[in-house]
């Protein structure tokens, strides 16, 4: 063979294997189908047609956060909270409807209840949030049964909502909010907001009162603004400055213990700290906070190579653990995962967030926040955000609780419908 027939019939092989390679389907798992889990998988195949995408989520069904406060109120049926997946298989997502319960990081492979094993290229962790049990001396699993979270919608949500119809009027409501960071920061204080107009509007005798870990906490100002306006005498909230933090709880009493007094609840709903969902800690993605530390700008793990973490599981700096956040990291994740399978450099991308929030029935507020790398972490776009006007009429108020209702139809549309 001459010289050059040689050089060109290599030079070929090596072009027809680099087309073979690049012809031969990624294949990427995304564990958890809500919010961040969900989005992520579709916009994956929608970043490329071609990548072999599989959702691993244990519920034939997800049962969404937002609005479950109204739930608890009366206000809405947890029907109506529930989104399958046929969507997201029609956008050609492998479903598989089981638990991850190991993950390989050095091979690559993800277990699942039933012994399949899955390969993976990338593999992208939206597991949300666990209680932390045990953190709150007193509260564990058993005790959540008499002192409900409902921080996790779904049973815990129609638990309490059986246990505010069931209070005598003249009854005593008693929340306790946990320290930070944890899933949907203003969402104790909306909780607080919608149970008050339950009891103003169907026992005015009761009282609720919120113990709170923390001195500040967001929205704050037009929170207390519109409690003092809506719900004076009714609705009571202790900082962490006047005895607000709650050390410990008694489920068999019903109790909730601080360094001031002892609250003895007819109706107890204990927020309690929280971490990454637990395959994030099998995975080796969280660290000793509980949470887990990613790049910001691809997400990727700071911890294991070739692992996403995305939505409330995640350290983000600045930027909350909200349903908003979550849908806008899995775009921002899924376009970085198609621009690094290329060879390419993902671009640093600037993410948003919305959040409203009920007062009442017929009152929204809202925050709105843009984010940016720097030193590693999300920090906010100063000037770039917004909060609802402080002095807004009624009008506006209610606008802003159409406009709330509004965007859970556009977000939940968008990842499951």
């Amino acid at each position: 063979m001459q010289r050059r027939e040689f050089i060109g019939g290599a030079s070929a092989a090596l072009a027809l294997s680099r087309t073979a390679i690049a012809q031969t389907a990624a294949k990427i798992v995304v564990v958890g189908g809500g919010f961040a889990g969900a989005t992520a998988a579709r916009f994956l195949r929608r970043a490329n047609p071609s990548l072999d995408v599989t959702l691993v989520e244990p519920n034939a069904s997800f049962v969404a956060c937002p609005f479950s406060n109204e739930v608890l109120v009366g206000l809405r049926d947890l029907d109506a909270q529930r989104f399958g997946y046929d969507a997201v298989r029609a956008d050609g997502v492998a479903v598989a409807t089981q638990a991850a319960t190991a993950i390989d990081a050095s091979l690559r492979r993800v277990t699942l209840a039933d012994g399949t094993v899955l390969p993976y290229d990338r593999l992208v962790l939206a597991p949300g949030i666990d209680i932390a049990w045990n953190a709150l001396p007193g509260y564990d699993e058993a005790a959540s049964q008499r002192m409900p979270h409902a921080w996790k919608a779904g049973e815990q949500t129609l638990l309490l909502r059986r246990q505010l119809e069931a209070m005598k009027d003249g009854g005593l409501v008693v929340i306790s909010a946990p320290a930070n960071p944890f899933r949907c920061p203003p969402g104790p204080y909306e909780r607080a907001s919608l149970i008050a107009w339950y009891l103003k509007t169907k026992k005015p005798r009761s009282k609720l009162i919120v113990l709170d870990a923390k001195d500040q906490f967001s929205k704050q100002r037009l929170f207390t603004a519109a409690w003092k306006d809506l719900y004076p005498g009714l609705l009571e909230w202790v900082p962490l400055s006047q005895g607000g933090k709650v050390n410990s709880v008694d489920p068999a009493a019903n109790t909730l213990v601080t360094d001031f007094a002892t609250h003895k609840a007819d109706v107890a709903n204990v927020i309690p700290p929280q971490r990454a969902g637990r395959i994030a800690e099998i995975a080796g993605v969280s660290d000793r906070t509980g949470w887990c530390p990613v790049d910001p700008v691809t997400f990727e793990s700071r911890l294991q190579p070739n692992i996403h973490v995305i939505g409330d599981a995640a350290i983000m700096g600045a930027m909350p653990k909200s349903a908003f956040a979550a849908n806008a990291q899995a775009k921002i994740c899924a376009a970085a995962i198609a621009t690094l399978l290329r060879g390419a450099t993902p671009a640093e991308a600037k993410p948003i967030n919305t959040c409203y929030s009920l007062v009442a029935p017929d009152y929204g507020i809202s925050i709105a926040g843009v984010y940016r790398v720097v030193g590693g972490q999300l920090t906010d776009v100063e000037g770039a955000g917004g909060i609802s006007p402080a002095d807004a009429p009624p009008q506006t108020r209610a606008l802003e609780a159409t406009y709330a209702e509004a965007w859970f139809r556009t977000i939940t549309g968008e990842v499951f419908l």
